[in-house]
């Protein structure tokens, strides 16, 4: 639905809850995981996000703003560079359709970001198309490698994750491109 607006730039403004003001009794607020696909999501589609939050009478953010706002902090930490500068991921870039991911590239450094919303419990992921493209890949967070190798069909790679999940809602792989 994003794909007309390919290559322009666009905007979208969300709020943190239900509510463009403070309202005291809101009780709609959306989830960490929900702020962070908003945000992902958007630089995946080569938009920017912009999130209203809206102060009290006293002129301070409520503490479930604040709470959603150190949530967003600590991701962003250790995954900036996924979505700093980032935009939407050349086409020959293509993610399975059983896969809960988002891909974010960097076109100046030449490196893809792959933004995974649900750990595989098989601990591997095949990418399709990839054999022959990717240099490095490693977790965001800690730059740990990632091992990878190309399909028996060598068009594909297939990558082996890290057993125990790294501490955040969405983990990160960054692949160096060739």
């Amino acid at each position: 639905e994003l794909a007309k607006y390919k290559g322009k730039y666009w905007e979208t403004c969300q709020t943190f809850s239900g509510s463009w003001g403070y309202y005291r009794d809101e009780t709609s607020w959306k989830t960490h995981n929900q702020l962070l696909d908003l945000l992902i999501t958007s630089t995946a589609n080569g938009g920017n996000l912009l999130l209203n939050v809206g102060p009290t009478a006293k002129g301070e953010f409520d503490y479930r703003a604040n709470k959603a706002l150190e949530e967003l902090g600590y991701w962003m930490d250790a995954h900036s560079d996924a979505i700093y500068n980032c935009t939407y991921a050349p086409d020959e870039f293509t993610l399975p359709e059983n896969l809960n991911a988002r891909l974010t590239y960097n076109p100046t450094a030449r490196k893809l970001y792959l933004h995974l919303f649900d750990y595989p419990s098989t601990g591997t992921i095949t990418l399709p198309n990839y054999g022959g493209k990717v240099r490095y890949a490693q977790l965001l967070n800690d730059y740990s490698e990632i091992q990878f190798m190309q399909a028996d069909n060598n068009k594909d790679i297939i990558l082996t994750l890290p057993k125990v999940k790294p501490p955040y809602e969405v983990t990160v792989i960054e692949f160096l491109l060739k």
